[in-house]
């Protein structure tokens, strides 16, 4: 994967991995590259962003918490709520 661009499918779940831990720096620089050329890619990072956030925010998410946790009904329907009022301002 050493090569000089990466495709969507590659950046996206490097974007991913970068929430959890460390990458390399030549794949930062690949990504960040990539992320100034890919609006779609850009976007996927700010979603991942924001959801991290709401997740934060709402007290869902715990760096040591089990990753397939099930939420309740509740909690659902909050992060929903909260998704909502993000998106809005963008449109």
């Amino acid at each position: 994967m050493k090569h000089w661009m990466f495709s969507c499918k590659e950046v996206t779940r490097m974007v991913s991995e970068s929430m959890d831990r460390d990458l390399p720096r030549y794949q930062r620089i690949g990504i960040w590259l990539h992320l100034m050329m890919c609006k779609y890619c850009s976007r996927y990072k700010q979603q991942l962003i924001s959801l991290r956030k709401v997740l934060r925010s709402e007290g869902l998410h715990d760096e040591n918490s089990e990753p397939h946790a099930k939420l309740s009904p509740d909690a659902r329907e909050r992060i929903k709520r909260s998704l909502h009022r993000q998106i809005r301002p963008l449109q």
